[in-house]
């Protein structure tokens, strides 16, 4: 897993990052397949960033220019990603028990790209430090902030679409720019929604959240009294989404991963962290063990103790490596 480092502007910022991948000959835009209705979906969705999130199309514009790639065909890669069907399979939750809140995800994909995944730590200007995990660059898909602010999301295959943010952008506005899990949401309900997710939400004072939506509809599910938890996988759980849930797609056993952590978290025992890693590392029950066969894998694992301030991560599957902790963001997070 790569471990890059965003800092300055965030011109500057991507502008640096470009200038790496140009100086060692790499075109991160090699196998992307542009179509005109990407082209003609970013070109609708670039007005929306400007008015909303205008920082990270500084970002994305001096990724571009470092690489010497052109600009609208990067901005067509990382703001069409979620809108047009991506691959990525993963399971998520969140709890806040005895004392304790921790966000858990494991981040599953083609095991082909695993190498090039990259656990980034930004340090930008007018915005929150955050470590984020991505498949890409820029677009986050886990992460949490100097405040700690935990979000993780899942992807849904959409079955509408409009121009605006997708699972991926609105995981890093979120991480960049929200210290809570209610300004998160306040934030959700502002931002234009392009593509179909759920997101845990959750924070240092233990208010979860998870957050299932499209461009279309936002439903919100809060844990119990009894049942302080939430999860999700890739469909939709809440009532309110169910005529958005898309039928015939290849969901990577999202329902079998769903009833594993619909167990595990009604067996009785205590929320801990060491509960979490087990979880996610599948000794509770099918959640990371594919097949390899398929191509799959859980290319990444991250746990994030809200109350301690702890990030540990697995960098590959869960199920054959070790959780490490990550130091980076310490210096920045607050008390």
């Amino acid at each position: 897993m790569i471990h890059s480092r965003w800092s300055g502007t965030h011109y500057e910022a991507g502008l640096c990052y470009g200038q790496a991948l140009r100086a060692q000959g790499i075109n991160p835009l090699t196998h992307f397949q542009q179509s005109k209705a990407r082209m003609t979906f970013t070109r609708a969705s670039i007005p929306l960033y400007e008015a909303f999130y205008p920082a990270v199309l500084d970002e994305i514009w001096g990724m571009a220019d470092g690489a010497d790639l052109d600009r609208e065909t990067v901005a067509a890669f990382l703001l069409s990603m979620y809108s047009f069907a991506p691959q990525i399979h993963c399971s998520c939750f969140a709890f806040c028990a005895d004392g304790k809140t921790i966000l858990g995800r494991n981040s599953d994909f083609f095991a082909s790209i695993a190498p090039f995944c990259d656990s980034a730590f930004y340090t930008l200007e007018h915005a929150y430090a955050f470590i984020g995990n991505t498949t890409a660059w820029t677009e986050i898909e886990d992460g949490v902030n100097e405040c700690g602010l935990a979000v993780g999301m899942t992807f849904i295959c959409p079955v509408c679409q409009k121009p605006g943010f997708g699972a991926g952008m609105l995981v890093r506005c979120l991480l960049e720019t929200c210290a809570s899990t209610q300004e998160a949401l306040a934030m959700l309900h502002r931002l234009p929604i392009a593509s179909a997710q759920v997101l845990i939400l959750a924070d240092q004072s233990g208010d979860l959240a998870a957050v299932e939506c499209n461009c279309e509809h936002i439903a919100v599910l809060r844990p119990r009294p009894e049942q302080p938890f939430v999860f999700t996988t890739n469909h939709f759980n809440h009532p309110d989404m169910q005529i958005y849930q898309p039928t015939d797609v290849d969901d990577w056993f999202s329902r079998r991963r769903y009833e594993t952590l619909r167990s595990a978290f009604r067996t009785g025992v205590s929320y801990t962290s060491e509960f979490a890693e087990s979880l996610l590392s599948g000794q509770m029950g099918f959640l990371c063990q594919y097949d390899s066969a398929m191509g799959a894998d859980t290319v990444w694992s991250s746990l994030y103790d809200l109350t301690e301030g702890v990030i540990r991560r697995v960098e590959g599957n869960p199920s054959r490596s070790a959780f490490l902790e990550d130091d980076r963001l310490n210096m920045y997070l607050r008390p």
